[in-house]
């Protein structure tokens, strides 16, 4: 079994920055891609971000792009998601995943674990 733990939510300011993390434990596989996802109240979950086992490629949704940035720390076997110029639209649950193999994922699916959540809020 592979457990997530996220980290790093809390209540900021329009226009703040945030950074996350998540940190992987147990079984992890020999390889394998982290991504982030989000719900927020009354929407479906939504793609944020995907980082593959090398880091070599990453892949954004639309809404995120030129603002988070993902990154890994293998040796630690940590995922971290840097969010800038928050916007109240970024108000969710954040949820950190883990697929196996090195090439990531933009579709739910294809994540094999999940972390609890962290909630961030950006306040107008």
């Amino acid at each position: 079994q592979v457990q997530l733990v996220e980290s790093g939510g809390g209540l900021v300011q329009t226009g703040d920055s945030l950074t996350l993390s998540c940190a992987a434990s147990g079984r992890t596989p020999t390889t394998y891609a982290m991504g982030w996802f989000r719900q927020a109240p009354g929407k479906e979950r939504e793609f944020v971000a995907v980082i593959s086992w090398s880091g070599g490629e990453t892949i954004y949704g639309d809404p995120m792009k030129g603002r988070f940035t993902i990154s890994r720390d293998n040796a630690k076997n940590t995922v971290y998601l840097k969010m800038t110029n928050l916007k109240p639209e970024d108000t969710a649950v954040y949820y950190c995943a883990l697929k196996h193999g090195p090439a990531g994922s933009t579709y739910e699916a294809g994540y094999a674990y999940w972390g609890q959540g962290t909630q961030v809020t950006v306040s107008s």
